[in-house]
């Protein structure tokens, strides 16, 4: 039995022993707790190994591609479900594309130029069905998705409901959580004094024996944990093991012209803001696909003014949301900041729209600020 198949079971049990707990005629005086705890303790040993890196294996063709661009967005799909065919009409990459399965055979990045950004798009070879139990070189595919600022889920209009869920099973199996922010948890390690739980919030899907239960399956004895959310018993393992990614995700249902008005009616009705038709064949719905790209990136362009001259609106420096005058000063040279005096920024984010506002490194900037930076 497999890593994945005995998390099932243990999911499956969990299930069986929350029931017993909350039914005292099932439970027969007997608490199921001690049991469930030591189920929770496998079930964190298990996740745990689902994420080690894989082994090394024979040489062959790798995954790695160097992250370029302002930021770095993922098509991930299963076979021939159009992103090649996207990758190529958005940028000047030409992709392999084929009426049959498997046409792309490893990673291929373009650059989306969008609103002034260049966005690397990286073409993932389409993933099979247990990806994340190595099959099809799933692993190495899904492992890049995790470089990724945001991740473009290419759905066939025809099998879209199977397509989704089987795609969002493989990456939580690999550690990306979708759409999803970090749990509000601090975790920090001591070298003595035991284990130290507060809670700010009520637990109601967890509790601080089964809390207690997994670090010490972590080996983890001497810490400081603070919960100030009511987080779930697999937020908490995430945030032990450290090593789960956030990432932001759009899904992209292509194909909308295979389907009926009805079905295509049913999917948009059912869809939330993160969901975008589109024909890659007949050119609909692109434009507004990138447009939920930019969207999603939150990304702000700021523009650069030398003193005495016009600002330079031809050549944005692109940053991410919550970017400060010392970003910028990064994104123009390395050593810019060292030498900083002080700025002058016009624009949405200074005080006196539209005269400018003399600011600081720690001053957040805003989409279209115009910014001019003197040094000592």
């Amino acid at each position: 039995m497999g890593v994945l198949e005995k998390i099932e079971e243990i999911e499956k049990e969990m299930s069986r022993t929350q029931k017993k707990l909350c039914d005292p005629q099932q439970s027969n005086g007997v608490s199921p707790r001690p049991a469930q705890g030591r189920t929770v303790e496998q079930f964190a040993k298990y996740r745990a190994q689902l994420l080690e890196p894989p082994a090394k294996s024979a040489k062959g063709e790798g995954f790695d591609v160097l992250k370029s661009g302002d930021a770095r967005v993922c098509l991930i799909g299963f076979p021939s479900v159009g992103k090649s065919t996207l990758l190529s009409k958005t940028t000047k990459t030409e992709s392999s594309v084929g009426a049959y399965e498997f046409t792309t055979l490893t990673a291929i990045p373009g650059v989306l130029e969008y609103e002034g950004a260049r966005i690397q798009l990286l073409d993932l070879p389409g993933i099979v069905q247990d990806a994340a139990k190595g099959r099809g070189r799933g692993r190495q595919v899904v492992s890049v998705a995790k470089t990724a600022d945001l991740i473009i889920l290419m759905i066939d209009a025809t099998k879209s409901a199977e397509q989704k869920h089987l795609l969002e099973v493989e990456l939580e199996a690999v550690g990306i959580r979708l759409n999803a922010r970090k749990p509000d948890v601090v975790f920090k390690q001591k070298a003595a004094g035991g284990i130290t739980i507060n809670c700010t919030v009520k637990l109601t899907k967890t509790d601080e024996r089964i809390v207690r239960s997994i670090l010490q399956t972590y080996r983890i004895h001497n810490c400081d944990v603070m919960i100030r959310e009511d987080i779930t018993t697999d937020e908490f393992i995430d945030v032990i093991l450290g090593t789960r990614k956030y990432i932001p995700a759009l899904v992209a249902i292509n194909k909308i012209d295979s389907v009926s008005m009805e079905t295509l009616d049913k999917m948009a009705r059912e869809g939330d803001g993160r969901t975008v038709m589109i024909s890659c064949e007949l050119d609909l719905g692109i434009d507004w696909l990138l447009e939920s790209i930019w969207r999603e990136l939150g990304l702000v362009k700021v523009y650069t003014k030398r003193r005495g001259e016009q600002p330079d609106l031809s050549d944005p420096i692109c940053l991410r949301q919550g970017a400060t005058i010392e970003t910028v000063c990064h994104g123009i040279h390395r050593s810019l900041a060292s030498h900083f005096k002080y700025a002058l920024v016009w624009g949405k984010s200074s005080k006196f729209n539209p005269q400018p506002q003399k600011v600081g490194l720690s001053h957040l900037v805003q989409d279209e600020d115009v910014v001019s930076i003197f040094t000592k």
